[in-house]
């Protein structure tokens, strides 16, 4: 291990991990200690010890104010939604999970698949700034987005508004379809949110460390088995 690599990611010998705490498919809980428990946790303490140093988790409420702390330094690590906007300020290994992302639609809604979406007088509720939201933004053409400033006020935004479409996670739209009988989930995905570890593009070596990490922890069953033990439905290993 390059001493370069550990200077980069875990100056002072600690690897300070920014974990976002709103994707509940990734953080699932704390542990005894109060710090975030779940998958994203989990690879950033495997990371620490293939470096050989302590980890700290910093938790953030927002991605946006994790992406700042990489760029800045303040973070060695990040574990956020990977996404072409965020790459301009930090840089990504390849990402270890996805999640699809798709529309909960009312009861007898006329959008029937992902395409029909996309039309003019449609409104969707969507979490602003969220990794789907800033897919939407670059690739929807004809409806319009509804933002809410967090993923449960975009919930209820649809709801209280009557809204055409609501974005999000499709583990998320699945629970909350619970709340509207004869509501659906369309099936398929209008994109993949690819969660990715980040650093400060300053850090040459610690990029190349983290994409030959997470490539063999995929490869070898370690991001399978954080999956597995956190029993998240939803979550599958990227390609």
């Amino acid at each position: 291990m390059s001493n370069q690599i550990a200077n980069q990611l875990a100056p002072n010998g600690v690897l300070t991990a920014g974990i976002y705490l709103g994707n509940f498919l990734l953080v699932t809980g704390k542990d005894n200690q109060g710090n975030p428990d779940g998958v994203s946790p989990d690879l950033a303490k495997a990371i620490a010890a293939a470096l050989n140093v302590k980890v700290q988790l910093l938790p953030f409420d927002t991605q946006g104010e994790l992406v700042e702390a990489v760029a800045s330094g303040i973070c060695g690590i990040g574990l956020v939604g990977s996404d072409p906007d965020r790459a301009q300020k930090i840089t990504f290994a390849p990402a270890y999970v996805e999640i699809e992302a798709s529309y909960l639609v009312p009861p007898n809604s006329t959008l029937k698949t992902i395409e029909s979406v996309d039309a003019p007088g449609i409104q969707i509720a969507s979490f602003q700034k969220s990794a789907y939201d800033l897919w939407l933004a670059r690739n929807i053409q004809h409806a319009s987005l509804v933002h809410a400033d967090t993923l449960e006020a975009s919930v209820e935004l649809f709801f209280s508004k009557n809204l055409h479409a609501l974005a999000g996670l499709k583990t998320g739209l699945i629970k909350e379809s619970k709340r509207l009988p004869g509501s659906k989930v369309l099936d398929g995905q209008f994109m993949a949110v690819q969660q990715g570890v980040a650093t400060a593009k300053e850090n040459i070596q610690g990029v190349e460390f983290l994409t030959q990490f997470v490539k063999e922890a995929k490869q070898s069953g370690l991001i399978a088995s954080f999956i597995q033990k956190h029993q998240v439905d939803g979550l599958s290993v990227a390609a």
